[in-house]
């Protein structure tokens, strides 16, 4: 039986003092319940939170309740942990607002050019608005569409419940992906389909990221994420950020997905999100191919890049490591004595054992000797 078992208590899951849990995992479990009615409701009721930070306070409140009973010392770590995230991931999405006031022209035809040189001549977002229109799909492009803005918050806050040097890695992949974008964003303005056609640079495209609410009676929740669009930048199109979060999402939780299913799961969800993006008119497959290609270079190169940089810190003379199996003289310089003292292999240590006594001899005997 383990030491949870027989004192009732448990160890917070990032590290925190242990406490008794029983008296607080019936609060835990109503307060999370709630607070997820509370969400549920909500956006059935005015439509899903499209702003970063609003659903950054939902899962806040959600690890607030996971907090009971591990002492004042969690809620004080969740702060700690947070409010640096939430204050970056802001200033992103303010910084992401001013991307376009540059005075870096629009890009408008380029991306519809090179969507039709891979594909042979054909527009797709045009080739699938006319070959694929399906209640059905609606309902399911809307709900991918939307998941963007739901799943990296609530993989953040099960990583800091469970594995807090996890949720680290991914908060660093999170910001360096957003940073990544942001500065494309400024380098790069450039117009989805959805724009390009309405100033008829391309053919016909209806932008139906939302249609899907309609077909499920959720006006109210179609209006709120066609409101949330238009305060965003509408040129920030290259790289697909919800193409990119889609495949980060994928490349980070397969490692911990243990079963088929889960893994099929995940990078089903990683191609679904460009499918839609082309087919509502919101991204060209090049945006989408480049927020791919954006995900795996961040995920690949920032925990090595990390890691160099935690490296130098430690050793800042830039002294070179050592070999592995190779001598270290200094410990010779150093400390002479300690060679000398040391006999060789295999030889006899003749002080040692003229200072040994024999076996029962007096005490009087090991003092002389």
């Amino acid at each position: 039986m383990s030491l949870a078992e027989t004192t009732g208590t448990t160890a917070s899951p990032v590290g925190l003092p242990v406490l008794p849990v029983a008296r607080y995992r019936g609060a835990r479990l109503l307060g999370t319940g709630g607070l997820l009615a509370a969400f549920v409701a909500t956006c059935l009721v005015t439509g899903l939170p499209t702003d970063r930070l609003v659903l950054l306070g939902w899962v806040l409140a959600v690890l607030a309740v996971q907090s009971l009973g591990r002492g004042w010392s969690a809620l004080l770590r969740l702060l700690v942990d947070w409010l640096p995230l939430a204050g970056v991931l802001l200033l992103y999405d303010l910084s992401r607002g001013f991307a376009d006031g540059l005075g870096v022209p629009v890009a408008v035809g380029e991306l519809a050019a090179a969507d039709r040189w891979l594909t042979g001549g054909v527009l797709p977002t045009v080739w699938l608005q006319e070959h694929w229109g399906a209640d059905g799909w609606a309902v399911f492009a809307s709900l991918v569409y939307s998941s963007h803005f739901v799943v990296t918050p609530v993989v953040l806050g099960v990583f800091w419940l469970r594995d807090r040097d996890r949720w680290a890695g991914y908060a660093r992949l999170v910001v360096g992906l957003s940073a990544a974008g942001l500065v494309t964003y400024v380098l790069y303005p450039a117009a989805p389909p959805w724009l390009a056609a309405k100033d008829g640079v391309i053919e016909h495209v209806d932008r139906l990221s939302n249609s899907g609410w309609a077909v499920l009676g959720l006006h109210k929740a179609g209006a709120l994420l066609s409101s949330g669009q238009g305060q965003v930048n509408q040129v920030a199109a290259v790289p697909s950020v919800h193409t990119a979060f889609a495949v980060l999402t994928a490349l980070v939780l397969l490692p911990v997905a243990h079963r088929v299913w889960q893994r099929a799961a995940l990078v089903g969800y990683a191609v679904a999100m460009p499918v839609v993006l082309v087919w509502s008119g919101e991204h060209y497959v090049v945006d989408t191919l480049l927020g791919a290609v954006y995900a795996g270079a961040v995920w690949f190169l920032l925990p090595r890049l990390v890691a160099a940089v935690a490296h130098a810190v430690r050793r800042p003379g830039g002294a070179p490591q050592p070999v592995a199996g190779a001598a270290r003289p200094e410990a010779v310089t150093d400390r002479p004595e300690t060679v000398a003292a040391q006999p060789e292999v295999g030889a006899a240590a003749p002080d040692v054992v003229a200072a040994q006594p024999e076996v029962g001899a007096p005490q009087s005997d090991v003092v002389a000797a």
